[in-house]
């Protein structure tokens, strides 16, 4: 018999697909431990008994079933499981039938990768400590002004912003947005771009976002979004996608010509910790408060793109994960003869070596030492 509750592994995947309809098997490392989820999933294709934890209930089922090949293995309910979560919420069941086309998913492998995208997002959100079932988030409209305070990050899915009554989101073509996370005085746009290049379709996303803009205002007061996430499968994923940008002669159509800055997270541990830090509130205050002395700072004051001018040495901190900021700075080098300086954790190391070359000198500090600052410790380790 497995019991069923909160925190078991049962429970989490089963509350992942319940909001998202499925997801992609390759990904269960997104959970914890892969191995571990692999084999539970297999366990829970048999026939179980679960024993739901609150009620007492039982249900005897196989719970999951795996369908597709390679890079579009799919993991979901089992039919005869659906009732299942009701054990989690009233609403579960409701919002699981829309998001799986009431468990007729469309054939097409466009669909599943969609929901693929959608569901590594969620994940990743909802390990960082991010609110993501639908059912349990504020309602948005797009009637009235409304300043709804969003004390706890929320990220909302793509599917659920373009039914917000009759927008122009909803005729929005081309556009890869996986949703929008709202925080107190703030929205970021998400992306997922797995472990492709991303490639920006430039007046589909001016749409999506001027849209977004639309719902953020009527909502959150929030009447300027130049903030997106990116996802991705690791940071050689950034590398290419960065790459792969400069290319684009139409200035206005780089990533970087809609979003003034993108925080790109590597689906992996280390994102989901680098997540926890960049949704924290006054969050690049707080860093830049850590990191350098108030007299050297720029103050986003400076002739072009860095955060602190320490004894003859230009310095940009990469601990946001900004690939468009870090796009500015490496353009600097072209007419500064001044030393530059980089400075990030060890996991972004390569990225900045490869990108930047070696005439920018890079300086590490842990993430472990961040995290230990913000929560009271100090960041002495640069």
């Amino acid at each position: 018999m497995i019991h069923f509750r909160p925190g078991s592994h049962a429970y989490d995947i089963v509350s992942v697909i319940g909001i998202t309809g499925e997801f992609p098997y390759r990904s269960v490392r997104l959970f914890g431990n892969a191995r571990t989820y692999k084999v539970l999933i297999g366990r829970l294709r048999e026939v179980q008994t679960f024993r739901d934890y609150n009620s007492g209930d039982e249900m005897t089922c196989r719970l999951l079933t795996v369908t597709g090949k390679s890079f579009g293995k799919t993991v979901r309910l089992y039919k005869a499981a659906i009732p299942i979560l009701r054990w989690i919420s009233p609403y579960a069941e409701e919002n699981y039938l829309s998001a799986s086309w009431n468990h007729g998913f469309p054939g097409d492998i466009s669909h599943t990768e969609r929901n693929h995208r959608v569901a590594e997002a969620a994940i990743m959100c909802i390990r960082a400590g991010i609110k993501s079932r639908p059912y349990e988030l504020p309602k948005l409209q797009n009637e009235v002004i409304k300043r709804m305070e969003f004390n706890q990050p929320s990220f909302y899915f793509a599917k659920s912003l373009k039914h917000i009554g009759q927008t122009e989101m909803n005729k929005t073509m081309f556009t890869r947005i996986a949703g929008a996370i709202f925080i107190k005085h703030n929205c970021y746009a998400v992306y997922n771009t797995r472990n492709a290049v991303m490639k920006w379709n430039g007046m589909g996303e001016f749409k999506t976002l001027h849209s977004l803009i639309e719902v953020a205002r009527l909502n959150a007061g929030v009447s300027q979004i130049d903030t997106a996430i990116l996802f991705g499968e690791s940071y050689k994923t950034a590398y290419k996608t960065m790459l792969e940008n400069q290319k684009n002669r139409r200035l206005e159509f780089r990533f970087d010509g809609i979003y003034r800055h993108i925080h790109f997270v590597p689906m992996n541990e280390f994102g989901i910790r680098l997540l926890k830090i960049l949704i924290l509130p006054d969050r690049k205050q707080k860093l830049l408060d850590l990191l350098f002395e108030p007299e050297c700072r720029s103050n986003d004051l400076g002739a072009f793109e860095y955060d602190a001018y320490i004894n003859g040495v230009y310095v940009l901190s990469f601990l946001d994960s900004d690939i468009a900021r870090l796009m500015r700075f490496s353009e600097a080098r072209s007419y500064r003869t001044e030393m530059l300086e980089v400075l990030c954790f060890p996991e972004q190391v390569e990225l900045i070596k490869n990108y930047l070359g070696s005439d920018v000198s890079i300086k590490t500090i842990r993430l472990e030492q961040i995290e230990d600052a913000l929560s009271g410790g100090d960041a002495n380790g640069q």
